[in-house]
């Protein structure tokens, strides 16, 4: 029987703590898989109440719930090929975070994201993608464009700044969201999550301190001290 999350976070801190606390036991390979068990199931089936809106890539070895080690419930996830950003997912973070009452808005983006290296192949070779393929490259496009333009070459920061533009994207496209951060009720942050490790990073926020630096979260089962190293994330673990 798996073991329930003790309380819901009510503000965007305590969601961004309960989160990467579940990274780091999935990163250690000590996993819970809180509430995942049939009570859950039946607790959860007249309503949701997720503390977390995720928007992410849909790679098959994104599982959000997996790696950030959650249940049935606790997360409230919209994926797209590269993270791209269309009216629909707009409406469909407005509706976690308004009508759901999200305290948190994670933008997730990976390593070996096949969106990304698509976009920076066809900008390379000026080379139209076929279908709809074409309407993701179109999305992701400014974030590689403005990575080459910095100077980027490394994937590790075209990748970061995919996240960044998504961040700035759904805060500048999205009033309700942009008030609710203004307001305290809602945070935003970037994370990018590499594969091999199954470990995040933080790489932008809005509404929560946190070093933008790509600081590895700690993939250990303790809790570090309330006063953070600099240049590290202060990631409590949630009690």
């Amino acid at each position: 029987m798996s073991d329930a999350s003790p309380v819901a976070p009510a503000t965007p801190r305590e969601a961004f703590d309960l989160l990467t606390a579940g990274n780091r036991r999935f990163a250690a390979a000590t996993p819970r898989h809180p509430n995942q068990d049939a009570v859950r199931r039946a607790d959860t089936a007249s309503a949701q109440h997720p503390h977390a809106v995720l928007l992410g890539c849909s790679d098959s070895r994104l599982a959000a719930e997996i790696i950030f080690d959650q249940g049935l419930g606790d997360l409230f996830v919209v994926r797209t090929a590269g993270h791209a950003v269309g009216p629909e997912v707009l409406g469909s973070i407005e509706y976690g975070v308004s009508v759901l009452g999200c305290p948190l808005v994670v933008v997730l983006g990976h390593d070996a994201c096949g969106a990304v290296a698509a976009t920076r192949a066809a900008v390379r070779d000026g080379a139209p993608a076929p279908g709809y393929l074409r309407d993701v490259i179109e999305r992701v496009t400014p974030s590689v464009l403005a990575a080459q333009a910095a100077g980027v070459s490394e994937e590790d920061e075209f990748i970061a700044t995919h996240v960044r533009h998504t961040v700035d994207l759904v805060m500048d496209r999205s009033q309700e969201l942009a008030d609710r951060v203004a307001s305290g009720r809602t945070a935003v942050v970037g994370l990018t999550y590499r594969l091999a490790e199954g470990t995040v990073r933080t790489v932008t926020s809005r509404g929560l301190d946190l070093p933008a630096d790509g600081t590895a979260m700690p993939a250990t089962a303790s809790a570090p001290t309330s006063a953070s190293a600099p240049g590290t994330a202060s990631v409590p673990g949630h009690r």
